[in-house]
């Protein structure tokens, strides 16, 4: 690839696209992970428990609210 093509417009846009995708996919992993072993403390079966549902359901709620915070500590001016 030459230096031109990393100035496309399209190639741009299409890279962020890709890397907004990574970021959404290492949250969800993350997400996947912390609330798990948070939560799941049986054997797993065809479904989740009412405790382990609503265990999940929080901890994926504060899991995006911290998210969320952090990112607006971390992107507003000081």
């Amino acid at each position: 690839m030459d230096a031109s093509a990393l100035n496309n417009p399209r190639l741009q846009a299409m890279l962020e696209e890709e890397k907004r995708k990574a970021m959404a996919n290492e949250f969800v992993a993350k997400l996947t992970d912390v609330c798990w072993d948070k939560c799941i403390t049986g054997s797993i079966g065809s479904s989740f428990g009412n405790s382990e549902a609503s265990c999940l359901s929080n901890c994926a709620k504060r899991f995006l609210e911290l998210k969320m915070l952090t990112m607006q500590r971390v992107s507003s001016p000081r």
